[in-house]
């Protein structure tokens, strides 16, 4: 009888360290690592986009076929700033700034590039980050976390929260892209 307790006993430790092993990975996988950095100047190409974010495909590809035409070349990720909240407009209604990061020598042309479209500077800003893993569809628990995480840091949000494409941003699958979650912040004052 004894002995039986002994294999039982050597039995289930594998079980349990397995099942361990297990949890612990779910666990970190769930977690989401924040940080407040601080972003540098960048003149960008960009454009609005008005209409869903599966649309705006073709925004996008006309925005690389200007930089081509006008010997822009890239110098960055592709990068969305979300100009309304989708939570409360229709999707016909979305207004997405997209953005393509350039060279300086790019801003001789701003003015010149048609309805929409122009070239800026993005000033230099602190921002809290987050990263969207390849394989996950929707953001939006990010997004919560994120200015969750944003209050109890101290900070406020002062401008529209961005996305930059870090892999597979011409793939037109959300799901399979890397991305980083911006959200500008400042400190508040105590």
């Amino acid at each position: 009888m004894r002995m039986a307790r002994i294999w039982l006993v050597l039995l289930t430790i594998p079980v349990v360290m397995f099942v361990g092993i297990i949890q612990l990975r779910a666990k970190e996988a769930n977690e989401q690592t924040f940080s407040i950095r601080e972003a540098d100047e960048q003149v960008v190409l960009y454009t609005i986009h008005r209409g869903s974010y599966e649309m705006a495909g073709r925004a996008i590809g006309k925005l690389f076929a200007l930089a081509g035409q006008k010997g822009m070349r890239p110098s960055g990720p592709l990068c969305f700033v979300y100009l309304n909240d989708p939570k409360y407009v229709s999707s016909r209604h979305w207004l997405t700034e997209i953005r393509i990061p350039v060279a300086k020598e790019a801003l001789k042309l701003g003015g010149t590039l048609g309805e929409m479209t122009d070239v800026k500077t993005v000033p230099a800003m602190k921002v809290a980050v987050a990263v969207k893993p390849e394989g996950q569809a929707d953001p939006g628990p990010i997004y919560e976390r994120l200015h969750a995480w944003i209050r109890r840091a101290g900070y406020v949000h002062i401008e529209d929260p961005r996305e930059e494409f870090l892999t597979n941003a011409m793939a037109g699958d959300y799901a399979g892209m890397k991305s980083e979650i911006r959200i500008p912040v400042e400190k508040v004052s105590e």
